[in-house]
Parts: C-alpha cells; sequence; structure tokens
C-alpha cells in the first residue's frame, strides 16, 4: 500500500515536471515568434578609387583619412557582431585617384568592394567618365578575374532606343549580370535591393551613351514588380540621386515621398553626411559622405505593422586608430603596383615624387562650396591652367587672359607638408582625354567681353543655386553683392594684367583656358538661367565651337593634362635649401579675385541696374499690374451683385 502511495507521488511529480518543461517550451517558441525581426546595414558611397587612406582637411582639421583596408577591418568587426549584416554601395566607386588610371585593366575598385564583402553596388556619373568603352572593359575585366564582385543594380537604364554604344553597354551589362533589383535574405529577413541613376547625375555625366528613365516612375514600377513577384520583408534602395538644402531639388527625399514602400534609401552623388537620417515618413535616408572618410552603420527593427524603425545609426570615422587589414593592403599594393610603369611614366612622375614644400593652409573642397567668395585652392589651380598652357613644347606666345575652375571640378585639397604627385592628381582627378588617356585635358576657347561678364554674373547670381558652377579664376576679378536682384549682383569686373587693373571690352575676343569637362558642360548656362544668359565658346576667328575636342591644348604629341599643369607650376616653384620647391607665401592669402560687398543699404541694392534687372522690375509690375486689375475687375463684380440685390429687395 505505501509503496503505491510512492509510486502514485513520483508519477504525479513526473506528470508536473512534464508539463513544465512543455510550457516552457511554449513559452519559448512563443517569445521567439515575437521578437521583431532586424537588420544591420553598413554602407559607403561615392568612395572614388580612395583605396588608399590620404591627407585631407576634415570639418578645419589636416587628417589623414580613408583606406579600403581599413574600412574591411570595420565591416569583419561588424560581421563579427551580425554575420548577416547587410554591405551596400551607393555608387561612384570609381574617379579619384590614381587607381583610376587602371580602370579598364584591373578594375580594382569594384574587385576591392567585392573582396570587402559588399553585397551589391549602383551605378554613379563618374563611372561613365571613361566612356562606353571604358566601363565596358572595367566590367569584362572584373568579371574575367574570377574574384567575387557585388551586384550591381540600376532600374531606370531606357533600352528602348539601341545605337552601337548602347548595345555595347547591353551586352556587357548581361555578361557582368546587372539586374534592376535582387532579393537576399540576412539572418531570415529577406530585402529587396533596388539601384537607381538620378537626373542630376545624368546631368553631370556629358560622355553617358545611355537613356534612363525619370528615376521615380521607375522605382515605382520595380517596387510593385516586387510587392507583385516577391515574398520580401524590406526594400532598400541603392541610389544616385542625393539630398539637397533646396526641396525641390532634394532628389531622394522626393523619391521617398513618392515611393513610401521604400524602406531605407542608401543616398550618394551629392557627397553629404547626415549625422542623422532624414526621415520621410516611413523611409530612412542614409548618407556617409565622400572618399570612405566614414562609414555608415545603422541597426533596423521591424514594428508591428510591418515597417523598420532605425533604433541606432553612427558614421564610423575611418581614421588610423583603426588598424588596417593586412591582407587588403597587401591586394590594394598589387593594383598599385604597376602604376608608375602603366600611366605616370608617360609624364615622367612616378606616385610619391615630391612636388613642392607647403607651409600653409588651403580651402577645403567644402569650402568652396559653402562660402561663395575666393580661395586661395580655387587661386592656385586656375593660375597653374595659365602656366600649364604657355609652358608647353609648341606654345605659340599667344596671351592667355583667363583661366577658370569651376568648384565641381576639384577633388581635394592640399595640406601642410611634402605635395607629392599622387596629391595632386587627386585633387583634379576627373576624366579622360581624346586620347583615351586617363586626366581631363586643358582646353583653349575663345570669348567676349560681354560673354566674361556674363559668366561672372553667372557665379555671382546662379551658383548658389548650383554650388559646383562655382568659378575661381585667375586674370579675372570681380565684386558681387549678394542683397542685390539676381543677375545683377555684379557691380564690378575687371581683367589684371601684370597686376594692373584692364577694362574689358565688350565685342573684343578674350583668350579663356578650362578643363575639358567645364567645356563640355557649358551648354548647360542657357538651362541654368532659363534662358536669360548665354555664353558661346569660340574658336580664335570667331566662329562657335562645334567640338571642344578640337580645343584641346597639346604639348608636343601629348594632350596637356590638366593635372600635369598644376604639378609643373608646383615644380616651378623657387627651391629652398633643400633642393625642393617651396608653396609661395603668396597663396597664404587673398587677392580680391572676387570680392564679396554685403551692403544691405537701399542705394546699393538699387544703383546701376543692368538691362536683366530692367527685364525683372517689368515682369514684376507687370504681374502686380495683372493682380490689380483682376483685384479691381472682382471689386466691380462683387458691387454689382449687391447693386442687383438692392433693387430686388
Amino acid at each position: 500500500m505505501r509503496g503505491q502511495k510512492i509510486r502514485a507521488k513520483l508519477q504525479a511529480l513526473l506528470l508536473a515536471a512534464c508539463m513544465g518543461v512543455c510550457s516552457l517550451q511554449v513559452t519559448t517558441a512563443s517569445a521567439a515568434e515575437e521578437k521583431p525581426k532586424s537588420v544591420d546595414i553598413v554602407f559607403t558611397h561615392d568612395t572614388h578609387s580612395h583605396l588608399n587612406s590620404f591627407r585631407t582637411v576634415v570639418d578645419g582639421e589636416n587628417v589623414e583619412a580613408g583606406g579600403f583596408a581599413r574600412i574591411k577591418t570595420v565591416i569583419d568587426e561588424k560581421k563579427e557582431e551580425n554575420p548577416d549584416t547587410l554591405v551596400v554601395d551607393g555608387g561612384d566607386f570609381s574617379m579619384g585617384t590614381l587607381f583610376q588610371t587602371v580602370y579598364e585593366e584591373e578594375a580594382s575598385e569594384l574587385r576591392m568592394l567585392g573582396y570587402l564583402g559588399y553585397d551589391a553596388t549602383t551605378l554613379g556619373n563618374h563611372e561613365f567618365d571613361y566612356r562606353s568603352k571604358g566601363l565596358a572593359q572595367m566590367l569584362d575585366t572584373a568579371v574575367a578575374s574570377g574574384d567575387v564582385v557585388p551586384s550591381l543594380l540600376v532600374c531606370n537604364v531606357d533600352w528602348s532606343e539601341m545605337n552601337d554604344e548602347r548595345q555595347l553597354l547591353k551586352d556587357t551589362f548581361d555578361h557582368y549580370g546587372v539586374k534592376d533589383y535582387e532579393v537576399i535574405e540576412k539572418g531570415g529577413v529577406k530585402i529587396a535591393l533596388l539601384g537607381v541613376f538620378g537626373k542630376d547625375s545624368l546631368s553631370c555625366a556629358p560622355t553617358c551613351a545611355l537613356e534612363f528613365k525619370d528615376p521615380i516612375e521607375a522605382v515605382k514600377e520595380t517596387v510593385a514588380a516586387i510587392k507583385e513577384k516577391e515574398d520580401v520583408d524590406m526594400i532598400v534602395c541603392l541610389s544616385h540621386s542625393g539630398t539637397s538644402e533646396d526641396p525641390k531639388k532634394s532628389e531622394d527625399e522626393l523619391l521617398a515621398k513618392a515611393v513610401p514602400e521604400l524602406d531605407v534609401i542608401i543616398s550618394g552623388h551629392t557627397h553629404t553626411t547626415l549625422e542623422e537620417p532624414i526621415i520621410e515618413g516611413n523611409t530612412a535616408i542614409v548618407s556617409a559622405g565622400e572618399y570612405g572618410i566614414n562609414v555608415g552603420s545603422m541597426h533596423l527593427s521591424q514594428n508591428a505593422e510591418g515597417r523598420w524603425e532605425v533604433e541606432d545609426y553612427n558614421l564610423i570615422p575611418i581614421r588610423p586608430d583603426i588598424e588596417a587589414d593586412e591582407a587588403a593592403q597587401e591586394k590594394i599594393d598589387a593594383f598599385e603596383a604597376n602604376i608608375d610603369d602603366t600611366y605616370l611614366k608617360q609624364f615622367g612622375y612616378t606616385a610619391s615624387e615630391v612636388l613642392c614644400e607647403n607651409d600653409y593652409e588651403f580651402a577645403s573642397v567644402d569650402d568652396l562650396y559653402t562660402k561663395h567668395t575666393e580661395h586661395n585652392l580655387g587661386d592656385i589651380m586656375a593660375d597653374a591652367y595659365i602656366y600649364g598652357a604657355t609652358h608647353t613644347k609648341d606654345y605659340d606666345g599667344e596671351e592667355i587672359d583667363v583661366a577658370v575652375v569651376p568648384s565641381g571640378t576639384v577633388r581635394d585639397t592640399y595640406v601642410p607638408g611634402d605635395i607629392t604627385v599622387t596629391d595632386v592628381f587627386n585633387s583634379f582627378s576627373l576624366g579622360i582625354g581624346a586620347d583615351g588617356v586617363p586626366g581631363y585635358p586643358l582646353i583653349k576657347v575663345y570669348l567676349t567681353g560681354k560673354e566674361l561678364k556674363t559668366a561672372a554674373e553667372i557665379d555671382a547670381s546662379i551658383s548658389d543655386y548650383m554650388t559646383t558652377a562655382r568659378l575661381y579664376c585667375s586674370g579675372l576679378n570681380m565684386t558681387y553683392n549678394p542683397n542685390r536682384l539676381i543677375l545683377n549682383r555684379v557691380t564690378d569686373v575687371y581683367l589684371t594684367k601684370n597686376d594692373k587693373r584692364e577694362e574689358i571690352e565688350d565685342d573684343k575676343l578674350y583668350c579663356v583656358v578650362a578643363d575639358l569637362y567645364s567645356g563640355q558642360m557649358l551648354s548647360a548656362v542657357t538651362d541654368m538661367s532659363y534662358g536669360l544668359l548665354s555664353i558661346v565658346p569660340k574658336n580664335a576667328d570667331g566662329s562657335k565651337v562645334e567640338d571642344f575636342e578640337d580645343c584641346i591644348i597639346y604639348d608636343g604629341d601629348q594632350e596637356l593634362k590638366a593635372w600635369v599643369s598644376i604639378a609643373r607650376y608646383m615644380e616651378s616653384f623657387e627651391e629652398g635649401e633643400n633642393g625642393i620647391a617651396e608653396m609661395p607665401e603668396y597663396y597664404n592669402g587673398l587677392h580680391d579675385r572676387k570680392v564679396v560687398d554685403d551692403d544691405k543699404s537701399l542705394g546699393a541694392r538699387l544703383k546701376n541696374p543692368n538691362k536683366y534687372a530692367a527685364m525683372i522690375v517689368g515682369v514684376v509690375l507687370v504681374v502686380l499690374l495683372v493682380l490689380i486689375f483682376i483685384v479691381v475687375l472682382i471689386v466691380k463684380v462683387i458691387r454689382r451683385i449687391r447693386r442687383r440685390k438692392l433693387k430686388k429687395s
């Protein structure tokens, strides 16, 4: 009897234990089901061939920044924390350092993105700098290397009309596997990635042979296709469109508003650094700045409605305190090894060669965009153009009146210490010439005095709305008042010859030097000014330039590259005691090339109006008269109605 009771108690205890275990399992399973999904994302954009670390200015400080070997360390650390971290890039991975000179032969930028573990990237405007043939060759090289490379996504290429160049790219895109979108899974989260090429990107790609659909409409169509065909938790857009302080021009904010299904937009192109995401509805727009100076990192969790919330976001500065990954650096060094022989040798340089010693602080590239005044960085480059153009092997003695450097062509600055060939190339690294050799050449064109004045007015009035068009000149001096009517802000403009003022004659032709890209972009002047302003570059005989490649300046049988002019100019400086050229003290100051007169008085605002001011005032008066007429008409109608009512009553 007693044994039976003991057995009964044991059975009861076992049953209770089993029920407890089952209850624990149900509770654990329930908790697992209730735990929200999460995603970690690491991102970059606009790295522009900056595979190695480099010296630059960030927030007013001289720093050593960037470097793919250090970025590899950061990505590896993030993947140690979460092996399912998504790693993506927003385009413009090429064009910015000497690595671009082996763009076609090595495809080092794309292959390094693959080596670092990037899942996907998209096309930026500078991927087209070496024209269709160069882009096609680079993609073919990347595939032929056998290396792991990231997916390449862009949803708005318009293939409806074909020619030889477009067919070349279509075939190459198919070979590489370029897609509108792809779906990948990270930690149980299905993520749709798509890429898009922005409107301003296209306007900044004069050598691009492709046509593109409207970005917003194309993204809408792609998202609709994803919703119809795929079962995904998240949609991430790799956009080379950018953001802007002007809401009408902030393409990625407009995209987020128009396509609210997007969860994240990795926003490239405008080199924006967003310390906090822009949240538009349920869409997070993020940017980390250019050149790999920072790497973006974010953690998102899914809410009850199925949308994603940013729980953690930070920009990781890539600085020397981050240990470089040795294997990544060895791979970078291997890509770099042949640059001296394959590219620089033809110009008589090596990458590490010191051109001059510099003791002075130069403006940053950001200064050129944000502070609308003269800058010593613009001064030295413009002066170098004139030096280069007048020191070629076959220089004919013709005087160069003006050199022009738009801010959008300047890619980096100079810091105190030795300035090397690499530093100079990085400062002006864009493009390729008609010779197929990397680097935009200088061109020589002619403008009338009236057009020089127009150029000054464009700088004063229009460049605030398109900061890449700010002009830094040698030979042309101006004063402008930002408080005056638009298109009537320049109050003084003249030439400087041998340190003396020379008045500009409206009908006289003046010789102007600029880089090829700037010449090709001159057609944007009319659009920028809504047809009010026009500049027509001419040949020496006054005829219109039809092809800017016909205006290229040659040094013997070589194109005179813009960066080579800067390098030669620095070499020409007076040598110091150690036999190395020294930066002149002249560039430690400013020289009234662009003077800002901030006089807000009524007299300063209204004196000496030009024809554009008269036109604007006329338009305003017409509008006011029309409004007055409408108001008077409405008042008369109201009175008539009242009279009729009074008569009836």
